[in-house]
């Protein structure tokens, strides 16, 4: 018996799937903030190097991602 026996091809196709949906969702959701901000996020992250945006960005991607994993999973 090896590991991979018990692993079915429906869930192979839905994990590639969700890790699609969940990218789409989160590329989403940068464009929608960028939309919404009066500044342009990526001139302030890679020409200014304003770092507090970008701990604010990467906090509310990791809050995004825990949202979205945890709506998968129910």
């Amino acid at each position: 018996m090896t590991a991979f026996d018990g692993i079915l091809f429906s869930e192979i196709v839905a994990t590639i799937f969700y890790t699609f949906f969940g990218l789409f969702l989160l590329l989403g959701s940068w464009w929608l903030i960028e939309a919404l901000t009066p500044f342009s996020l990526r001139k302030e992250l890679e020409e200014d190097q304003n770092t507090a945006i970008a701990i604010v960005m990467g906090a509310m991607f990791i809050a995004l991602a825990i949202i979205i994993a945890a709506v998968m999973r129910a």
